[in-house]
């Protein structure tokens, strides 16, 4: 691959390197593909983030192309090539592929999108692009969102193609615009929210110009679905440095439209500086809870991190005694969190999830040094239920105090909590504790079919079970027919 400038410095060249060994791993399955559309008469080009990763040497199984032919003739080609074809693009010119290759000892499987040339633009109403297919493509990179992913390798020939300066920016570490940054968030007013999680993940900076294109445009994100919104911010939270690009979403106003309840948390400290700033306090509690993360990203862990205070600003009250409080912020919150998760179109089950580790983050401090009985600890697991494990990574994330005698004092407590969690799952499978008698035996011992009254028996047996522990099979009965006499009177 050829140099892009003769005084190019060294990051350049060792990028253009790494890019080289990168391109030449999937060279089987790229060259292949392009001396396919050759023979069609047609130009292929590995594009956008595939060459920054390559460049970067991280590019994985996700190759982008970019072709001059259009999306029918696309079809043609791999049709017969491709081991799995899916047209949910073909709309805005893209069509997807998985294909399975042997590159070098390892049998591979690669998801590739192939698009056609094009240029898209919003229109002030219009929630979706306006596509139109270009001809060449220096057209197609101008229009696409940052340099750093706006550069080609024109294959099979690998001629590196960077109009854009993107080599250099990439070297540089700098997010900029092809063209001007307003007519850029003017085309698509996404590309706003995607400097900030381009930032986050590739840990880069944003060009002045365009930080204040964002300030100044901020409204715009409004006529985005908030299905691209979420998708979005999900991309955000899941990188290596979230608080880079929720800071730049925030600093810009473009929080205050998608997420309006993160900025609301930057409150006023009182003049004797008696609460923390709980805006600084959510981002350290993020990037704590990403430290106990096991295996790779939690998007349910981190939501519940950045969500978990945000019913404090509503909850907020100066006491007389000169003290702020917060009283029931963990309810709000879960209410909150439901309400603007729903907004932007998570799933139930994610928005299930989330707003009830919000409602529980402050359940532990009640726990002080241990005086919970057995029986607290029982309701403790049975609320959490599987998101047990979750909801003490959150818990501890949550101590972000400066004091190191009160911050070791909540670890021990917290060791000890969980010590006991475990010893009483030992002994009674905490996981999954039902009431001594189950729904049939109920309707035997009672002599009553099945209806409400066997539902209201079970809950108090169930209460039964969390405040004593298992009992013996007679106790239990003996238990059921006492409450059935009360009942009865």
């Amino acid at each position: 691959m050829p140099n892009a400038n003769e005084e190019t410095p060294s990051a350049l060249s060792q990028a253009q390197n790494r890019a080289v060994s990168e391109l030449l791993r999937v060279a089987p399955v790229a060259d292949d593909l392009a001396r396919r559309f050759q023979e069609a008469g047609f130009s292929l080009a590995l594009v956008g983030g595939s060459v920054r990763d390559a460049l970067l040497g991280r590019l994985g199984n996700d190759l982008d192309f970019t072709t001059d032919a259009r999306p029918q003739d696309v079809l043609k080609i791999m049709r017969p090539w491709a081991d799995a074809l899916w047209e949910v693009g073909i709309a805005f010119g893209t069509v997807g592929a998985q294909k399975n290759a042997r590159v070098g000892d390892a049998d591979r499987q690669f998801q590739i999108e192939v698009t056609t040339y094009r240029s898209e633009a919003y229109d002030r109403t219009s929630r979706k692009p306006e596509v139109s297919y270009g001809d060449s493509i220096e057209e197609d990179l101008v229009r696409r969102d940052f340099t750093v992913n706006a550069m080609a390798v024109a294959l099979p020939a690998k001629e590196f193609i960077d109009p854009n300066g993107g080599l250099e920016d990439l070297a540089s570490r700098v997010l900029r615009t092809p063209g001007t940054p307003e007519e850029s968030f003017s085309d698509d007013p996404l590309r706003m929210m995607r400097a900030a999680r381009f930032a986050a993940q590739l840990d880069f900076e944003v060009a002045p110009e365009v930080v204040a294109a964002m300030n100044e445009m901020a409204g715009r994100i409004e006529i985005v679905s908030a299905e691209r919104v979420r998708d979005e911010l999900n991309k955000l939270i899941l990188s290596p440095y979230p608080r880079k690009g929720l800071s730049l979403l925030v600093e810009t106003g473009l929080a205050d439209r998608v997420l309006p309840e993160l900025p609301a948390l930057r409150l006023e400290r009182d003049e004797h500086h008696r609460h923390k700033d709980v805006y600084d306090h959510t981002l350290i509690v993020l990037e704590q809870a990403m430290a106990l993360e096991d295996d790779g990203p939690d998007l349910t862990l981190r939501l519940a991190a950045l969500l978990h205070d945000i019913g404090k600003p509503r909850t907020r009250r100066f006491e007389k005694d000169g003290r702020v409080s917060f009283h029931h912020h963990e309810v709000v919150g879960a209410k909150m969190t439901k309400k603007r998760m729903t907004a932007l179109k998570y799933s139930n089950e994610l928005v299930k999830d989330v707003s009830r580790l919000v409602e529980l983050h402050l359940r532990f401090h009640g726990y002080g040094t241990g005086e919970w009985t057995d029986s607290a600890v029982r309701r403790y697991v049975r609320d959490a239920g599987p998101l047990l494990d979750r909801l003490h990574k959150l818990t501890r994330s949550d101590c972000t105090t400066r004091n190191k005698r009160k911050a070791a004092a909540l670890s021990r407590a917290y060791d000890g909590l969980e010590e006991r969690i475990a010893k009483l799952q030992e002994q009674e499978e905490l996981d999954s504790i039902r009431p001594d008698l189950d729904g049939n035996q109920i309707m035997d011992i009672l002599g009553v079919g099945p209806g409400p009254v066997i539902g209201r028996a079970y809950k108090h047996m169930l209460e039964l079970r969390l405040e004593n522990g298992p009992m013996e099979h007679d106790s239990a009965v003996a238990a059921l027919k006492e409450w059935w006499a009360e009942q009865e009177g």
